[in-house]
């Protein structure tokens, strides 16, 4: 390695030098967010795809915390807040993946590191030691830089006044937030949006819009398909081109819409109306996890294509994501819901309880987008039954929405997989499928897996037979930590295209005890 260049975080952690080298002399954009290219002579860090003549001097760093706490600026060109996150840090469930997960959640936000620390089960110094370790920066370096580089984002592609950034950003206050920016990119706020080099989107009203970048390939077509087959009337609209949905809360609503950006650019487009500013990055947040934009598809590639059987599904559709919801709770009922019936009267019975137990907003945003999904406390004594479920379905919607609100189950990022179906597997009706399949889509766990499945078990022999439970789950062990897109693929692959018809034959076995056989229509 020559002497001008050094890698600041562990080897096993950044690509090789030379990779590096590869990929950022010829902009490849499968590289975009798993490391940063830092200038010694202008002290400007850089994606790999930063359209600026390549330097000669210049260091890599795994993570754009660590280059700012060694003194690096982003780059106002290639913008280093559009690249998508490094997935592969958040695989599985190591005490760092859930907490990054957890500090992407605002975990340090409004609680210590300590607080952190407990969460994941690691003492404070152990997570700070970890975290140096292995991505060169402590966890407050990357709680900092995630909301200087969000502010950063603001400043440059909306109108919003500097103080509604400042609160968009997770800063208390104007004052310090202007310190914090000031002294990480030794300009303020104000100066960087009269400088900045692209004119803000055009903003209809008060519609804001975000750039979502993701690491290519990504299908967002299949991902629309698969999304359209569930997309419940009256709170969801999914047409050829987008992804429309209402968010709470009721007292001030809003609606948002997803799409491809426009001249092939990686990243999504998200338009906003409504919401609060300060719920804009757990907004942001919450759509990343969605569209599954952080993944990396030559880990997974990597991991899964030494399977004979998967390896040809991979090569055919490379940028295949793992599709997640919304909101976990909307999940849970809808995948409960749709047990044992066809698709068509699952999303009649979830849009019976969307109109009679959610909310109507006071006058529809657009057509299809007239009211909220019901809240926990809204089900949890309702007389589910008079909507068409029968009875055990009712009992189990209302026994999770009392366990919900009563802390026995949840959404949140410290638990692991085991410890998550575990939890959900103890509620009265819900077995084993259901818990991975909630996993699957509410938290979009990479290594979900619903062993019981049907259509996994007759989908991987190559001979049409169908594998035992036992037996799947020996041969997925080589899969982890990404079992859940060896799901969406041979999901996908059991029924032509798009991708929805292929959860539309999803007719899982009798999860044990708990529950009949399921129908992931949900």
């Amino acid at each position: 390695m020559p002497a001008s260049t050094a890698l600041h975080v562990h080897a096993d952690d950044l690509p090789a030098w030379q990779v590096c080298e590869q990929a950022r002399l010829t902009r490849d954009p499968r590289f975009d967010g798993l490391f940063f290219t830092a200038v010694l002579s202008t002290r400007i860090y850089c994606r790999p795809v930063c359209p600026a003549t390549a330097a000669k001097r210049v260091v890599y760093f795994r993570h754009a915390a660590a280059a700012e706490a060694a003194g690096y600026r982003p780059c106002l060109r290639c913008r280093p807040e559009l690249s998508p996150d490094d997935g592969s840090w958040r695989r599985g469930d190591a005490a760092l993946a859930r907490a990054l997960k957890l500090i992407d959640d605002g975990a340090l936000a409004d609680h210590s590191l300590a607080a952190l620390a407990q969460r994941v089960g690691l003492g404070e110094r152990q997570l700070r030691r970890l975290f140096v370790e292995r991505i060169g920066v402590a966890p407050i370096g990357v709680h900092g830089t995630r909301r200087l580089l969000f502010a950063k984002q603001l400043l440059t592609e909306t109108r919003l006044p500097i103080t509604e950034v400042a609160l968009a950003s997770g800063f208390a206050s104007l004052r310090r937030f202007n310190d914090a920016f000031r002294g990480a990119y030794r300009m303020a706020p104000r100066e960087l949006r009269k400088s900045r080099r692209e004119t803000p989107v055009s903003e209809a009203g008060d519609v804001l819009t975000l750039r979502l970048g993701y690491r290519p390939p990504y299908d967002f077509a299949a991902m629309l398909d698969f999304l359209r087959g569930r997309a419940l009337p009256g709170v969801e609209v999914v047409d050829e081109h987008s992804y429309s949905r209402v968010i709470g809360p009721i007292d001030r609503p809003g609606w948002l819409r997803v799409s491809a950006w426009p001249n092939g650019e990686h990243a999504l487009k998200l338009e906003l109306h409504g919401p609060s500013t300060t719920r804009l990055l757990e907004i942001v947040q919450r759509l990343r996890r969605m569209f599954d934009l952080d993944a990396d598809p030559q880990a997974i590639a990597t991991a899964l294509s030494s399977d004979a059987r998967l390896a040809p599904l991979l090569a055919q559709r490379p940028g295949l994501r793992l599709p997640s919801g919304w909101d976990g709770f909307e999940i849970a009922v809808r995948a409960i819901i749709g047990q044992q019936v066809s698709v068509a009267a699952a999303r009649t019975l979830a849009s019976r309880l969307a109109q009679k137990y959610g909310q109507a907003l006071p006058q529809p945003f657009a057509p299809g987008l007239a009211h909220l999904f019901p809240t926990p406390e809204a089900l949890v004594n309702a007389e589910l039954e008079s909507i068409g479920l029968i009875r055990s379905r009712a009992q189990t919607v209302r026994g999770v929405a009392r366990a919900l609100l009563e802390g026995r189950v949840d959404f949140r990022a410290e638990h692991t997989l085991d410890d998550f179906a575990a939890r959900w597997v103890a509620l009265p009706g819900i077995g084993p499928w259901t818990a991975q399949y909630i996993a699957l889509r509410a938290l979009g766990h990479p290594d979900a897996f619903p062993v019981e499945d049907l259509v996994l078990q007759k989908a991987l022999p190559a001979d049409g037979t169908r594998m035992t439970a036992k037996a799947l789950a020996a041969r997925a062990e080589a899969w982890r930590p990404w079992r859940g897109y060896a799901v969406i693929h041979l999901w996908s692959d059991s029924v032509p295209v798009p991708v929805v018809r292929a959860a539309k034959a999803v007719r899982p076995t009798r999860d044990t005890r708990k529950e009949p056989r399921a129908d992931a229509t949900a």
